[in-house]
């Protein structure tokens, strides 16, 4: 059992704790919090830290250093998750995920009870009279928006002190950005007429603003006012390709877009903000995260933290969050401070879809940003150095993955790190042939000498270090391939998966040594291997589905129920190809003459492997 500090008897703290909802906060010797957590039972969740096996690393860490638990009961489950985020965001504890953030974000404000109400950029408090758009995720977000409104709409953005002490229209009626309402050349109702369409834009009423000025563009060609009809004219072309560049097909409220990339220990979330069916821009969040902790528990932890002081909206996507009663959870305590029903999806379709995956992709971008810095660089590669027991640095390091489907269309890949991190124009991949499918050792094998060979032709320098997926075994035949194409002074290293096949708890065989090595699932020469291992991996994975998307020659359109040849050949036409019909969502396959929403909808789930509902 992992024992806690001599001075806290759990088993008095356990026998007198309710089994209501609420927060326990855990203490070390000098009353510093350790830890927040949240539980729908708190004696049984607490008890659970005390039982004789099966903690995680983590928790037995934790475990050692707690002199004390304090609890706080609270009426439901929800309330305790808003209780938890607030207390982990002023205390800040070491071993629960830290979502970060340095300031509040901005919104347009308008202060309605004025007569020539402004345009005003915001940021703080939202207590004054008046209405709020927003958030968001930046300020230039906000100038551009302003900017754009002050082209269509014509409302006044300058300060009050300004406003009330110009004798002349300023620069900005002549430019036509402002109507002038500081010196009268427009009235009060007019004014208003021209705020509220402003307003209308802000909460994604375009359709409804384009057929008012409409109205008016044909009652003032009608009595021969064609310079003021002009006006109209251009006004409804702005809003048209501003339409075109901002709304999101088909959507017309307000969601925000949450995608989390994590890899060696290090995560990064991204978080799109649309408001009014209207892109409003993405921020970035890195948050830190504890040892042995999952993306799900990652992403449960920023979306208590994110939303407990950003008003959140009507439907939040995410990428990764454990299905069922977490997310069920979560959107009570979200709807509860909303003061609506707010709605959490991971599964979605279409251009939703679409923006998931748009997020996912700047995430994962982000993340490979943040792993390749040259700074974090440098230390793993000096913590890889001691933990293998280097004489130097390593400067080139390769390693080798299988990738097949029973057997099928079997690729092995060669990833290569350096100094800078990936070095992509040196990744290779071998088509195996002539093996037993299913065959890895033999696979191995054959990639090894194929590429060692190509190696000791002059293809490549040799690696300082050889990392091979797998154990013992593995490592046994990479070394007896090196032995026999004479290729001395590469240190050759297993990686053999931990139980469940859990990161940070992986085995470490490193040839010439007796016995493994583990690394602690914090260590940065760990994070090092991982993140190889895993590029490894991601490229033997995607070479091996195009290899057998490539012997697989009948069109997956073919077994489509309802998709003839002529259907087929519209489809190829009007996407240029197989693979862009793939990428199309609903919306886009509906375009082609003859697909109904139904039979779009068979051919999305034919290629992304869904059930239709």
């Amino acid at each position: 059992m992992n024992e806690t500090s001599p001075r806290f008897d759990h088993k008095a703290f356990l026998r007198t704790l309710t089994e209501r909802p609420g927060v326990y906060r855990m203490l070390d010797a000098e009353g510093a919090i350790l830890y927040v957590g949240k539980a729908r039972n708190l004696k049984k969740r607490v008890a659970s830290y005390f039982r004789a096996s099966g903690l995680s690393l983590k928790t037995q860490a934790l475990m050692r250093q707690v002199a004390s638990i304090e609890v706080t009961v609270t009426r439901t489950e929800g309330e305790a998750l808003l209780l938890e985020s607030n207390l982990i965001k002023a205390h800040r504890p070491r071993y629960n995920v830290l979502y970060r953030d340095d300031k509040s974000y901005p919104w347009i404000y308008v202060a309605t009870e004025e007569t020539y109400p402004r345009l005003a950029f915001h940021r703080g408090a939202r207590n004054r009279p008046g209405r709020y758009f927003g958030p968001y995720p930046n300020a230039q977000a906000v100038r551009e928006t302003l900017a754009l409104l002050a082209k269509v709409f014509r409302v006044r953005q300058c300060e009050d002190s300004v406003f009330n002490n110009r004798s002349r229209p300023c620069l900005q009626h002549q430019i036509e950005r402002c109507s002038a309402p500081c010196v009268g050349l427009i009235s009060p109702e007019a004014y208003a007429r021209d705020l509220q369409e402003a307003m209308l834009f802000l909460e994604g009423r375009n359709d409804e603003i384009i057929e008012r000025l409409g109205e008016r563009m044909q009652a003032a060609a009608e009595a021969l006012a064609f310079e003021e009809a002009a006006r109209y004219r251009d006004r409804i072309a702005t809003l048209r390709r501003i339409q075109e560049k901002q709304y999101i097909t088909g959507e017309r409220g307000d969601l925000d877009i949450v995608a989390l990339a994590m890899e060696a220990g290090v995560a990064v979330v991204q978080v799109f903000f649309v408001r009014g069916g209207r892109n409003l821009g993405n921020k970035t969040f890195q948050p830190a995260v504890p040892e042995a902790e999952t993306p799900e528990s990652v992403m449960e932890a920023f979306l208590s933290q994110f939303y407990s002081t950003h008003p959140p909206p009507a439907e939040i996507l995410v990428n990764r969050l454990e299905a069922g009663e977490a997310v069920g959870l979560l959107e009570a305590a979200l709807g509860e401070r909303a003061g609506r029903r707010v709605r959490i999806r991971q599964r979605v379709r279409g251009e939703r879809a679409r923006w998931l995956e748009m997020a996912e992709r700047n995430a994962r971008t982000a993340l490979a940003s943040r792993l390749a810095s040259r700074s974090g660089m440098r230390e793993r590669l000096e913590a890889l150095r001691d933990a293998l027991a280097l004489e130097a640095l390593p400067e080139r390091m390769e390693c080798f993955d299988i990738s097949h489907t029973r057997g099928e269309a079997t690729v092995a890949s060669c990833v290569v790190f350096d100094a800078e991190g990936p070095r992509k124009s040196d990744y290779r991949r071998f088509n195996i042939e002539g093996i037993t499918p299913g065959d890895d050792y033999a696979a191995m094998r054959q990639a090894l000498e194929r590429r060692y060979r190509r190696i000791r032709a002059g293809e490549a320098p040799l690696p300082d270090v050889l990392f091979i997926d797998g154990g013992k075994g593995q490592l046994a035949m990479a070394r007896e391939v090196l032995d026999e194409l004479g290729i001395p002074d590469v240190t050759l290293v297993g990686i053999a998966k931990g139980p469940e096949r859990r990161p940070g708890l992986e085995t470490l065989f490193v040839d010439g040594r007796a016995e493994p090595v583990h690394l602690k699932p914090d260590s940065r020469a760990l994070h090092l291997i991982q993140q190889i291992r895993d590029e490894a991996h991601r490229f033997a994975i995607t070479g091996h589905r195009q290899r057998r998307q490539k012997q697989r020659t009948r069109s997956p359109l073919e077994s489509i129920p309802g998709v003839g040849a002529r259907r087929r050949q519209r489809l190829l036409t009007h996407f240029g190809g197989l693979q862009e019909v793939a990428r199309a969502g609903v919306e886009d396959l509906m375009r082609v003459k003859g697909i109904s929403r139904r039979l779009a909808e068979q051919i999305h789930a034919a290629f992304h492997g869904e059930e239709l509902r």
